[in-house]
């Protein structure tokens, strides 16, 4: 037999390769008065969110469960705009928001019917984790079969699977409160809740390096099944109206995850000779000004470039962040395709962010101008 006979006329179809990428907020961020101390402590705590849905891949977990895991690392660190690092209302309340959506169904719970991709919860004031509330709804269809919640409601039905709600002085963050008290002009002290200057249970005092931020944590990831979940919480833009809705509980604005079949004869046999899937599956997690991310339906609309135009993932992702631009919205998204391509465009001066691969390697970056490392 010669070489010509042994080489197949099909590349072998590669198994997905687990990826994770994550962002915690964009927006006007000034390099000139950052500190390698106070860069190194966000790559820090985004590193350890990267880590934390990297055990959940590395040990065949599902996508969903590593990007809730993510999400929720960050939620616990006062230095990112949501769950503990939630901005104040104009009222000085934290209302929280958050989102969940798969490209298809979890493998590990069969029983949630292949149309339910996800859900928003809104106006959130005691879920201590607000990812882990919008998992527990999306994989209880019998008890929350819609696609968006809200409020108190949404709490009670969350505690009664499990989640752990908290006081709301839980979320007071003492540089918070002094950012929403400048914003309006208030003085800044008396602190809420008893707290006193210096003692409200943060490790370290701390200056924000977004100020008045209008960001957002997130993460998308893909699991070994070929499964992308996208997983977004914020605590909204600093002194928002109470009530306002933004768009990291609203599908298809500031979240998005789907999958589809290739059409077309000659694409489908071009990815059958390169080993490629037959199926194209995208996730999608935004941050920034959430009003502009609804009046373009942000994220959809890079899963439908990607579908209708054949767009790559990189090339989907930038048009949908320059429209942003083009509107007067600043913000950024990050967004990965079940080839494992990443994509962290931005229009700011910059956007925490990270990506981890099946190394287990983390790699940050805050700035615009920024590589990953």
């Amino acid at each position: 037999m010669s070489s010509l006979e042994k080489t197949p006329l099909l590349a072998a179809r590669a198994s997905p390769k687990y990826t994770l990428v994550i962002h915690g907020g964009a927006g006007t961020m000034d390099k000139a008065r950052s500190t390698p101390e106070l860069r190194a402590q966000y790559k820090a705590a985004l590193a350890r969110a990267l880590l934390a849905g990297h055990a959940v891949l590395s040990s065949g977990g599902e996508a969903m469960d590593a990007a809730v895991a993510a999400v929720s690392s960050m939620e616990d660190c006062p230095l990112f705009n949501a769950g503990k690092g939630a901005v104040f209302n104009l009222a000085g309340k934290n209302e929280l928001e958050t989102s969940i959506m798969l490209s298809r169904r979890p493998a590990s719970h069969p029983h949630i019917p292949p149309t339910r991709r996800g859900a928003g919860i809104t106006l959130l004031s005691h879920a201590r984790n607000p990812s882990k509330l919008v998992r527990a709804l999306y994989l209880a269809p019998a008890d929350a079969p819609h696609t968006m919640f809200s409020g108190t409601a949404a709490e009670t039905l969350g505690a009664s699977h499990g989640i752990e709600l908290v006081d709301e002085s839980y979320f007071f963050t003492e540089a918070r409160w002094r950012e929403h008290r400048r914003g309006l002009g208030l003085p800044e002290e008396p602190l809420p809740y008893g707290f006193k200057p210096g003692h409200d249970g943060d490790e370290a005092p701390w200056v924000p390096l977004d100020q008045l931020p209008t960001g957002t944590v997130g993460a998308v990831a893909l699991d070994e099944r070929g499964c992308i979940a996208a997983v977004t919480s914020t605590g909204g833009r600093t002194n928002k109206l109470v009530g306002r809705v933004g768009d990291t509980p609203i599908m298809g604005a500031g979240y998005w995850a789907e999958e589809w079949a290739v059409d077309g004869w000659f694409r489908k046999a071009w990815r059958r000779m390169t080993g490629e899937s037959e199926t194209v599956a995208v996730g999608v997690s935004g941050t920034g000004d959430g009003d502009y991310f609804i009046r373009l339906a942000t994220g959809s609309t890079i899963g439908r470039r990607m579908k209708y135009l054949h767009e790559p993932l990189q090339d989907a992702a930038k048009a949908c962040v320059e429209e942003l631009r083009r509107d007067g919205g600043v913000g950024g998204v990050i967004a990965l395709d079940n080839a494992g391509n990443v994509a962290m465009p931005l229009n700011c001066s910059g956007m925490y962010r990270g990506v981890v691969r099946e190394d287990g390697v983390p790699k940050t970056a805050i700035f615009d101008d920024d590589e990953l490392d």
